[in-house]
């Protein structure tokens, strides 16, 4: 059973990281940053689409390992819809999740998204590669605070 779950995860993680969603640039974004991960030398740019404080759109463009890109792509999927709030705390969550591989506070109003980002929770095994799983969610963090710059450091 445990192999099974495990081979599905990165399945997940292979298919987002090939072809990932939401790969584009928003002409219309109403915020943006980059964010860049120097130990290995990802790097993105995120784009928000938002109507009042709700993120409409989301989308984004770099280049990197494909858990790097299958963390952007699943983001970018999980985020719309939400609240700034609500994206910040799935971002807390996801740290969480990434750097333990448990997420105690994930279940009530945002369980269904925080499933979906389960396939990422192995990486708390690669302390190297949480960095590269957290990056677009530091972007995330950074461009709703209305900054320009995130690092994964």
């Amino acid at each position: 059973m445990f192999d099974d779950l495990r081979d599905l995860y990165q399945e997940v993680i292979l298919d987002h990281g090939r072809k990932p969603r939401n790969f584009r640039r928003l002409e219309t974004a109403d915020l943006n940053a980059r964010g860049d991960n120097p130990m290995c030398g990802d790097r993105m740019e995120l784009f928000l689409g938002m109507e009042g404080d709700r993120i409409a759109d989301a989308a984004f463009q770099g280049r990197g390992c494909a858990i790097s890109m299958a963390s952007a792509s699943l983001m970018t999927e999980t985020v719309k819809g939400k609240t700034a709030e609500e994206a910040r705390g799935m971002a807390a969550r996801f740290r969480e999740m990434a750097m333990t591989g448990t997420c105690p506070d994930c279940g009530g109003a945002l369980e269904e998204e925080m499933d979906r980002l389960q396939a990422l929770s192995g990486v708390h095994e690669y302390p190297s590669r949480v960095k590269c799983a957290t990056l677009a969610w530091h972007t995330l963090n950074t461009a709703l605070s209305g900054g320009k710059e995130a690092s994964s450091e």
